[in-house]
């Protein structure tokens, strides 16, 4: 099992580099090539997500990114530090939880409809989408 970590300072233009990068490993990975455009706009949105969510509670952790090849998978791991809260509650300085929050669902939304295999944990000490696709081993030229 191979892995790949970035670690990326929570601002958007990091987020193009991201999905460069993600794109790369799964191509490499054995992930179908029509598939591609998928696995980037997800990468994008889960971490467009996540530098929100660090920008909007003054986060300044970076956000982390895993990228992970196992047998007949890949999976890509975007992790952010941004407590979560029982609905209803809030959080001083945190503007406006209701706006922020249906964000956060369309975001959701997205990567639902865009990944057919999709986790998402998240918990006082942040959130975590995990995202997997299958692969297809890679041919062998036989000569």
């Amino acid at each position: 099992m191979a892995t790949v970590e970035l670690r990326f300072s929570a601002l958007p233009e990091h987020v193009r580099t991201a999905r460069l990068v993600a794109a790369a490993v799964a191509r490499r990975s054995g992930v179908d090539e029509a598939v591609l455009d998928e696995v980037r706009l997800a990468v994008g949105e889960a971490c467009t997500r996540a530098v929100g969510l660090h920008q909007s509670g003054g986060i300044t952790a970076p956000v982390k990114v895993s990228l992970i090849e196992e047998e007949k998978q890949f999976s890509i791991e975007v992790g952010d530090e941004a407590p979560r809260i029982a609905p209803g509650d809030r959080v001083p300085g945190s503007g406006d939880i209701d706006m922020d929050a249906e964000e956060d669902e369309m975001g959701l939304a997205v990567i639902s409809g865009l990944v057919d295999d999709v986790e998402v944990t998240a918990g006082e000490h942040g959130g975590l989408i995990r995202m997997t696709w299958p692969t297809t081993p890679p041919a062998t030229a036989l000569g």
